[in-house]
């Protein structure tokens, strides 16, 4: 979906607001907007303890809503992955935007120009990530044609390496290096520093393995950095981290800022991390509300199936609730979720039972749904607070 056309605001949403929990129809997107609020507040007492600046991934939530909250909060702005990610937060008033990914088909590159040019006019800053040398010319090539209509912006652009994540990214070193020569020699970019994003790291399952595999990638930064600055080139700044590995790249004193977005909502993979006494305790913010629709001996079937949750990371955890106890939730297909006893519990749903449940991989799974339904004072007696719009649903280009 383009960032310029928004799903409207049903009638039957906007009666929502003010109304009980049990009001909300199933299948829906439901975000705890008291633990969310949590979650945003250990987040930013742990940027302030550790002097490092933080700037979550917007391409969790896709809300430019979210994103102004998260910046009211004290971080510096947000990251996305897709030009049309950056455009639907701009057009929803976030005015400092980094799209930490590769941007090199041309017509995308004139949209990244326009952006960058349409910031600049509100005070704020676009920055974009490289990792070829052609990337840069085909930017700054952009840019220099958007130039020619009398503005004068300039972007910001970071240096991907690979650190362990082996998807995009120049190995550590002299190859940085040589981007950084290519970045210097066009006006309109500006060399901002390096983005060193370990995603494999986000999901090993123990602490030591986490501390290890950043411990090597702050290697490669230092050795890149090191590089870099041999040639009179300074490195502002080194961006990267996620919400399993952060308390590591905090930690390390080469990393200025933290890129870690899951821990506003927390999954059920985020979960399955075993916890490092060095990060807050984040908790579950993002539900599927669902309903029992059928009951018989030995399992229920829910009405939340693959089309309202990912399952790219492993399906959805039920949260425990009495009396319908502890739940497994089982492969049923598109519209139908399974859901069987498990942990000594012997009773099956029935008819009619509110069934939550915390998906596997909370990224992919806003991406399915148009709206994100705010809840306040919990979701056996709280109330509708507010319909947030999920901005950059579909923004995949």
């Amino acid at each position: 979906m383009h960032p310029s056309t928004k799903t409207p605001l049903s009638d039957e949403l906007r009666r929502l607001i003010g109304q009980p929990v049990a009001a909300i129809d199933t299948p829906a997107l439901v975000v705890d907007l008291d633990v969310m609020q949590r979650n945003l507040a250990r987040m930013a007492d742990f940027a302030r303890k550790h002097d490092v600046r933080w700037r979550p991934h917007a391409k969790m939530h896709k809300s430019s809503a979210i994103a102004r909250l998260q910046m009211q909060a004290g971080a510096v702005g947000v990251c996305v992955q897709k030009t049309s990610e950056a455009e639907a937060m701009v057009a929803g008033g976030v005015n400092n935007v980094y799209i930490s990914n590769e941007v090199v088909a041309p017509s995308k590159l004139a949209r990244v120009a326009d952006l960058a040019h349409r910031v600049a006019a509100e005070h704020g800053q676009l920055a974009i990530a490289v990792d070829s040398v052609e990337g840069v010319h085909r930017l700054a090539n952009a840019m220099a044609d958007r130039r020619r209509t009398g503005d004068a912006a300039v972007i910001d652009v970071f240096i991907e390496i690979d650190v362990g994540q082996g998807r995009c990214g120049v190995r550590p070193g002299r190859a940085g290096l040589e981007l950084a020569l290519a970045i210097r020699k066009h006006p309109a970019l500006r060399f901002a520093g390096l983005q060193a994003y370990h995603g494999r790291a986000q999901h090993l399952r123990t602490p030591q393995a986490r501390r290890e595999a950043i411990g090597q990638a702050v290697q490669d930064v230092l050795f890149t950095r090191k590089t870099i600055e041999a040639e009179g080139i300074p490195v502002d700044l080194v961006t990267g981290a996620g919400t399993g590995s952060m308390v590591c790249e905090a930690a390390s004193g080469v990393y200025g800022e933290l890129q870690a977005g899951s821990f506003m909502f927390m999954d059920a993979d985020y979960a399955a991390n075993a916890h490092d006494p060095a990060q807050p305790q984040f908790e579950h913010a993002l539900y599927v509300k669902s309903q029992v629709m059928s009951s018989g001996l030995l399992h229920a079937v829910c009405d939340a199936g693959h089309k309202a949750h990912a399952i790219d990371s492993g399906l959805p955890f039920v949260l425990t609730r009495e009396p319908t106890g502890e739940l497994e939730y089982a492969n049923g297909g598109d519209e139908h979720g399974l859901l069987r006893p498990k942990g000594g519990n012997q009773r099956i749903p029935r008819l009619d039972e509110t069934i939550w449940l915390i998906p596997g991989h909370c990224d992919p799974t806003v991406n399915l749904h148009n709206f994100l339904i705010g809840v306040t004072g919990g979701l056996e007696n709280g109330r509708v607070d507010k319909i947030i719009r999920v901005d950059a649903r579909g923004a995949l280009t």
